[in-house]
């Protein structure tokens, strides 16, 4: 009795005998068939022109057919319906034609005569590329109802607590000190919190004060001559003037001269105070890399400007410390990228995904952001696949012990995963490996056979 699914296959070929020795074989594996003996029948299917069109999940077609070849019907495909995998059916003698049936989309092909057991595996693998393309778009679809704010992607709890945060600061006319280490994303939150407060219709001013020299600072903040604060130059006004009524960001503000911070707090507590009025004055906003209180104890920054910035601090936790939501970010970046530069990919496969959170981010959100528009440009199938994620070294032992204990593991459980990761850090050596787990290698084989990595243990001690 074969086994219920709910997965539903098209058969696309005008050989009734092959059509019919589908059907039977894709029954009794338990798949729903569609039976056509021509392209045009399958599209119309596909479209809605028949009951069974809407809940494809796999197309198997025959590459020579009458009044529409398989090639075309695999450019239909890929055109209207890219997410549906396309096995293609070709006779030995043209094996050059399938393959390039697959560099034009095609999942996968198999020869005639079609060996059924082998047709199986590929039918497998397709459907598990499927169901990652929709648990993708699901994924995407519920990151851009939830868990989104502006530009800014994450559910983890840190992210939570930001995004209630930066809910409360925005209405405020209050000076925000945004905290955290370089690519986190800390002007992204700035942005925010002016695009949701009362200043969102007036400007929001960046400078970074990191990028630009000190007298040249100076001047685009104040203006080049002494009137640009009160009576500005026609000719160039400074940023304060710029930014009236609304934002002004300072980025990496621990990095402005001791001489330009007296300046600047003189200029926050004018434009903020009473006299001038909260609408009229000039909301300021910096962010920092740096420890601040360590540069006020080391006077390299003044304190009282520290705590003008300051009134609602806020601090943006790195990569390592938010590994749940790098599928999320991973996605975002992968829709952006793709939409910029005109590629159909869909997403990652779970491999690929695994490996990318498990990778070291020491740049934090820029680095995976920048990571990713590199493989969306560099990829040629529809989904990311392990093999393309190259980049960064595996992260560190913190790291690594956070994703080994986040499902709670029995101790048996983490010692598995251990022996693993020691494993594939000594490239599969076992006499490495034993050494550094402080075994010997029958212990590590004996291992091995528990957790079903080997058939049966070596007949000597040779084998390393």
């Amino acid at each position: 009795m074969p086994k219920e699914r709910k997965e539903h296959v098209f058969v696309v070929d005008d050989d009734p005998e092959m059509r019919e020795l589908l059907r039977n074989h894709l029954a009794n594996e338990g798949f729903r068939t569609s039976l056509f003996a021509s392209a045009p029948e399958a599209l119309a299917a596909l479209s809605g022109g028949a009951e069974s069109g809407g809940d494809v999940d796999m197309v198997l077609t025959d590459l020579r057919m009458t009044q529409m070849d398989g090639m075309e019907f695999l450019r239909r495909m890929r055109s209207q319906w890219p997410e549906i995998p396309v096995i293609v059916i070709t006779a030995f003698g043209s094996i050059d034609t399938a393959i390039e049936a697959m560099r034009g989309g095609a999942y996968h092909y198999v020869v005639k005569p079609l060996k059924l057991a082998e047709t199986s595996v590929l039918i497998e693998r397709g459907l598990e590329r499927r169901r990652i393309t929709r648990d993708n778009e699901l994924l995407r679809r519920e990151m851009r109802e939830s868990w989104k704010l502006e530009n800014i992607v994450g559910k983890s709890p840190p992210m939570r607590a930001i995004f209630e945060l930066v809910q409360r600061v925005a209405e405020s006319h209050a000076n925000v000190l945004i905290s955290g280490e370089s690519g986190t994303g800390k002007e992204l939150m700035a942005r925010a919190i002016h695009a949701r407060g009362p200043r969102a219709n007036g400007p929001f001013v960046a400078v970074n004060c990191t990028a630009i020299p000190e007298v040249l600072l100076e001047a685009e903040l104040f203006g080049p001559t002494p009137e640009a604060f009160g009576a500005p130059s026609p000719k160039k006004r400074g940023l304060l003037v710029e930014a009236q009524g609304g934002t002004l960001f300072l980025s990496e503000i621990g990095d402005m001269s001791p001489a330009l911070q007296a300046k600047l707090v003189r200029v926050v507590e004018e434009m903020q105070g009473p006299e001038k009025g909260q609408a009229a004055g000039v909301r300021f906003m910096a962010s920092t890399h740096k420890d601040l209180k360590t540069a006020i104890h080391e006077g390299r920054f003044r304190e009282d400007l520290f705590y003008r910035l300051s009134v609602i601090p806020l601090s943006v936790p790195a990569l390592r410390e938010r590994e749940e939501d790098i599928p999320l970010l991973a996605e975002h970046f992968l829709r952006k990228y793709a939409a910029a530069n005109g590629r159909s990919v869909k997403g990652f496969t779970k491999e690929a995904m695994q490996k990318l959170v498990r990778l070291r981010w020491d740049g934090n959100v820029r680095e995976l952001e920048t990571f990713v528009e590199r493989m969306v440009v560099l990829s040629r199938a529809p989904l990311i696949e392990a093999a393309d994620v190259e980049g960064p070294e595996v992260a560190g032992v913190d790291q690594l012990f956070r994703a080994s204990i986040r499902d709670f593991p029995t101790v048996s459980q983490l010692e598995e995963r251990y022996i693993r990761v020691i494993l594939d850090k000594t490239g599969g050596h076992k006499e490495k490996a034993a050494q550094i787990l402080g075994i010997n290698r029958r212990t590590l084989y004996r291992k091995e056979r528990e957790y079903g990595w080997v058939a049966e243990e070596p007949g000597n001690d040779d084998v390393v």
